[in-house]
């Protein structure tokens, strides 16, 4: 770690607190869009963090897990090193309820991105230049996107001893390996050595207690592994880590009730949901097409043929 961070013409030394504003554009009535960056520096050099939220603008339980870290003082008086904090990176997705930016261009799938190139691209471009040389680790919280609930997981690179650490010391309820998508920030990361955790938990406009109290144990449990701070939380006991996940989809177009749902194991053949028409005339069971575990639902009421239903890992 080096003895000064230099964020958009902003010096932040060793022992320093700093809010730094970074202008992304502006809205069409003349309003500058700003991504808001907190650091905060230990004294004693150590490691470098990062947690992000609001990628996907409708992700709120993200968003709400890193502004609470930062509204109840978890990063003042690290031990060593440093962490920067990202609570909302898509504020055009936020404002508009959007999980993405007004030309439907995803952040996430803008990596690293261009100065000159669509709004999303100039989104993650700014994280890729500003923002990512400077970690040495990350962690980025989602949420179930389109009525889709996720049970508390977390998402680590494939065959990545550091991320596999990393998602260890995380812990919680779920760990998944599961390969990066090429275009997201993790995968971005992972390319340069810095791995990055993906977190999800709950789903999108709705806050979760559950899902925000997990993650937050989670950024504490990385926190006291890495010697940065001495968080008082309990370890993560029985925690489940998968290899595979698979969505079921919806066999009719109908009104979806799910008898099962995420956090639940399952049998393969087991019903765990049905679809009715909407005239009381007919009604299909959905069946899990495999043994394994819930961690993720659809909350939507009614569903098309082929939309995903519930997602099973093993």
């Amino acid at each position: 770690m080096s003895s000064s961070f230099r964020i958009n013409d902003t010096d932040i030394a060793l022992g320093e607190h700093k809010k730094v504003d970074i202008q992304v554009s502006r809205l069409p009535s003349g309003t500058p869009i700003n991504i808001k960056v907190f650091v905060w520096r230990s004294k004693k050099p150590g490691p470098t963090m990062l947690v992000s939220g609001g990628v996907h603008g409708d992700e709120i339980n993200g968003v709400e897990i890193v502004r609470r870290s930062i509204a109840n003082g978890l990063f003042k008086n690290l031990n060593c090193g440093s962490v920067i904090a990202v609570p909302l990176l898509n504020v055009y997705g936020f404002i508009n309820f959007s999980r993405d930016v007004p030309d439907g261009k995803d952040v996430n799938r803008s990596f690293p991105g261009f100065s000159t190139g669509s709004l999303a691209s100039r989104v993650a471009y700014v994280m890729s230049q500003q923002i990512l040389p400077l970690i040495d680790f990350g962690l980025d919280f989602h949420t179930g996107g389109q009525s889709h609930y996720n049970y508390p997981q977390i998402r680590y690179s494939q065959g990545d001893a550091e991320a596999t650490k990393l998602a260890e010391q995380f812990g919680g309820l779920c760990l998944i390996e599961k390969k990066a998508f090429k275009s997201t920030m993790r995968h971005h990361a992972l390319e340069a050595g810095k791995p990055i955790l993906v977190y999800e938990g709950g789903e999108n406009l709705r806050l979760d207690q559950f899902s925000i109290e997990e993650g937050l144990a989670g950024m504490k449990r990385v926190l006291k592994a890495k010697g940065m701070a001495n968080s008082f939380v309990p370890d993560a006991e029985n925690t489940l880590r998968f290899i595979g996940t698979k969505w079921l989809r919806s066999p009719r177009a109908g009104i979806f009730r799910w008898i099962v749902s995420s956090g639940h194991k399952v049998e393969k053949g087991q019903k765990i949901g049905v679809i009715n028409d909407p005239y009381g005339q007919e009604e299909s069971e959905v069946l899990a097409n495999k043994t394994g575990f819930i961690i993720g639902h659809n909350n939507s009421p009614v569903v098309s043929q082929g939309d995903a239903l519930f997602h099973i890992a093993w």
